[in-house]
């Protein structure tokens, strides 16, 4: 199924539990990137050639923050979605990973990592108009603690808040 993109590309949506509930695991990404820089992502990115989705999105996930893939089991994937910027047809995938884990970060790609609880990110949702570049874009946000969720890491959160419901 394709989403519109030239490019393929998988995203992990860590997900664990803990006194706040379930918890989502996004990165803050480096300031000094050329794309996206300093935005709110989960881990992912473009795909191997001959890769499967699903261990893009794992691979990835190692290589930014540390996660093993033996700490990671998949419940399944969310629709796929274009980016209007760079391209991509992003496939979403859910996986389940231990509380506690010490995250390392790929300090080149991310500067931090964020473990946003999802009735958090449900109650920081508003629909609003942003301006990035100067051009006016209306689009979902969360904002939690601070933290700015926007553009397709925002279409997908809405996508995981619809799936798993109140």
């Amino acid at each position: 199924m394709s989403a519109g993109g030239k490019v393929d590309a998988a995203v992990l949506i860590p997900l664990f539990w803990d006194e706040r509930g379930p918890v989502a695991v996004l990165t803050e990404r480096s300031a000094d990137l050329r794309k996206h820089a300093g935005e709110i992502s989960f881990p992912g990115g473009r795909r191997d050639p001959g890769e499967d989705l699903v261990d893009t999105a794992v691979r990835e996930a190692e290589e930014e923050i540390g996660l093993a893939p033996a700490d990671v089991t998949i419940l399944g994937g969310l629709p796929p979605l274009g980016t209007f910027v760079s391209g991509f047809t992003i496939y979403p995938f859910v996986g389940v990973v231990p509380a506690g884990v010490a995250w390392v970060l790929a300090e080149r790609e991310v500067a931090a990592v964020l473990e946003l609880p999802l009735a958090e990110l449900r109650t920081g949702h508003r629909f609003e108009r942003l301006f990035r570049k100067g051009v006016p874009v209306r689009t979902d946000t969360y904002t939690v603690d601070g933290q700015l969720v926007w553009g397709a890491t925002a279409r997908i959160v809405r996508m995981l808040l619809d799936r798993v419901g109140e």
